[in-house]
């Protein structure tokens, strides 16, 4: 018999690479993670790790056991889920991850209507990257991460999640007021080559997601500002000291003298919103719920 609570540890460990990293995951301390990883070998009777120089690397038998450990996590993910079937009204916690533009968007619209649709829920939300999302749905620390697809993202494939397409969103022009390009009828993302844009800086969530459509498009932004929350974006777009591409869930103060404008033909720039789990878990109530609210909140009618 082993200890799965010492799987997932090396789990985690292969994940993140070093056994700090993988204490910064999990909440603990180093020496923790390698007691577990230790007991975990003794109960097998293998060595999982040994040292090379300052470094700590797996064993050939612990990569042996990763190879059956995500269909372990698997399995029990599946159980809880039909163990928690069982019950009737649904309660308990469930912990949404995720970047800023997709609370915004949908988790917070998702939270208010599990507490109609489920009193008894206790949903909480915790702000990260995109990059993040999938090591804190590993490590344990939450149930459902909402992001976007990245190229460091793991696979649709991978063996320890599943990805669940909840929206495509659709990318505005946002100008300021009184702009030339705020009056016309149909605007095409060429039509703002010439103009000075702000975006985040790079390895955010959008920034490639820009350089790829304005590449698509037949030019190279220039990049005046660089800034992430989109009030902050928003606001040096009213001043006039640039042009973005707004997703189109993303609020934006009405005080801001901006103005939404849809893009017409092609490339019509989307982002598409992604809740992730960890494999064998969609199942559980309380998940399914908490995707069904995530798909629901991102069913809004079009807003410019």
């Amino acid at each position: 018999m082993i200890d799965l609570r010492r799987l997932q540890v090396l789990r985690v460990l292969a994940d993140r690479g070093t056994v700090t990293a993988a204490a910064a995951a999990l909440y603990v301390t180093p020496s923790a993670v390698s007691q577990q990883i230790r007991a975990l070998g003794t109960e097998l009777g293998v060595e999982l790790l040994h040292r090379e120089g300052r470094r700590v690397v797996l064993t050939p038998a612990a990569l042996a056991l990763l190879r059956h450990a995500d269909a372990l996590s698997e399995q029990w993910e599946r159980a809880r889920a039909d163990i928690a079937s069982g019950g009737t009204a649904l309660t308990g916690s469930l912990r949404f991850t995720g970047v800023s533009s997709a609370i915004a968007a949908v988790m917070g619209p998702a939270v208010a209507l599990l507490r109609e649709r489920h009193p008894g829920v206790e949903a909480s939300v915790r702000e990260t990257e995109s990059t993040e999302n999938f090591g804190i749905l590993l490590a344990g620390g939450a149930d459902i991460a909402v992001g976007f697809p990245t190229a460091t993202a793991p696979p649709v494939d991978d063996a320890r999640f599943e990805q669940h397409v909840l929206v495509d969103d659709v990318q505005d022009l946002l100008v300021p007021r009184g702009h030339p390009l705020a009056a016309a009828t149909a605007v095409t993302l060429r039509d703002a080559a010439a103009e000075p844009w702000i975006l985040e800086k790079p390895g955010g969530d959008t920034h490639d997601v820009v350089l790829s459509a304005c590449a698509t498009a037949g030019f190279t932004p220039r990049i005046a500002h660089q800034a992430k929350e989109w009030f902050a974006v928003s606001s040096l777009v009213a001043h006039g000291l640039g042009v973005c591409l707004l997703p189109r869930l993303v609020p934006i103060p009405d005080e801001h003298a901006v103005v939404r404008i849809p893009l017409h033909g092609s490339p019509r720039p989307t982002r598409t919103i992604v809740g992730s789990v960890r494999r064998g878990a969609a199942g559980h109530p309380l998940i399914a719920a908490g995707l069904t609210a995530l798909r629901d909140a991102g069913r809004i009618p079009d807003r410019p």
